[in-house]
């Protein structure tokens, strides 16, 4: 149960520090605690619940405080969070967001995840199934296209990297504000080095080869299968929590994804409306009636 319990909505962005990484979140509502690992790809932050695709029409925002406790935040290595140059695995994201929830003394909580947020979800359940009491997963990200698209963005920035050298990319970022998903020269740090003066002025001095041996093992541990990535299926299937999964459809949301989890997770439910009917009158109803009977 939630230490924070009854305290009323305060909408007030935050920041603190988790296993040295400082982290942006945002507390809106009351209510059982609702984890949100927005959408966004690595730009996933926030803002991206109100102001991006499908998320700016359906306004989660704005309907699921009114009964839960919305705990929004940057992702580690996005918007005004910090980062650290390690080889980043799914797990790290599961591990951000669990330390999020233990610095509020939050137990147990539902979990949202959109687009690469569903992947952050699903690796947070099969690290932490106790402390997961459901997840909605709209427009996980998968697919062959999505894949390759993914591959090519770590090693663009390797080729970059190694033609160039780090102060390059850190310069580019500096000049150019454009995070990972935008400009792959940049890098995957790039948003920490616009927030962070110390993480950006250390970043030149790495070893470039221990730097890009260290981005293709993140390329090869995040992308390495043509469906939803985050964890495998045979993790997947161990998992008996209630979810609900929304599908997109498009090169980086590939239907096959969603129902691949459909079938992967064995108390899974299916919204199976195309995304033209994923309006914000459709869609508050059924994630909050899928919430409630999760409760």
């Amino acid at each position: 149960m939630s230490a924070l319990r009854g305290r009323s909505r305060d909408n007030v962005p935050r920041s603190v520090v988790l296993d040295g990484i400082a982290t942006r979140y945002e507390i809106l509502g009351d209510g059982p605690p609702l984890l949100m690992y927005a959408p966004g790809g690595f730009d996933a932050t926030i803002e991206k619940w109100r102001a991006q695709g499908v998320y700016e029409r359906i306004k989660l925002l704005e309907h699921l405080p009114k009964k839960y406790r919305c705990i929004a935040f940057d992702r580690r290595e996005c918007g005004q969070s910090g980062g650290r140059v390690e080889l980043i695995t799914w797990r790290h994201y599961a591990d951000h967001g669990k330390a999020l929830l233990e610095h509020l003394g939050i137990e147990r909580a539902h979990l949202i995840g959109g687009c690469m947020g569903c992947s952050c979800v699903i690796a947070f359940a099969a690290a932490y199934p106790a402390a997961t009491q459901s997840m909605i997963l709209w427009w996980p990200v998968g697919g062959a296209k999505y894949r390759i698209k993914s591959r090519a963005r770590f090693t663009d920035h390797v080729a970059f990297v190694r033609e160039h050298g780090l102060q390059a990319a850190a310069s580019l970022v500096q000049t150019d504000a454009k995070p990972f998903n935008a400009d792959a020269r940049g890098g995957p740090w790039a948003s920490p080095m616009r927030s962070d003066r110390a993480f950006a002025a250390s970043f030149p001095n790495m070893n470039r080869g221990v730097y890009t041996t260290i981005v293709k093992g993140m390329r090869d541990a995040l992308f390495d299968r043509d469906t939803s990535p985050g964890a495998s299926p045979e993790d997947l299937f161990t998992l008996a929590i209630p979810a609900l999964v929304v599908p997109g459809r498009d090169e980086s949301h590939a239907t096959s994804a969603a129902r691949y989890l459909q079938e992967c997770l064995a108390k899974s439910e299916y919204w199976d409306a195309p995304p033209e009917a994923q309006t914000e009158a459709a869609a508050a109803p059924r994630l909050l009636q899928f919430l409630d009977e999760a409760r």
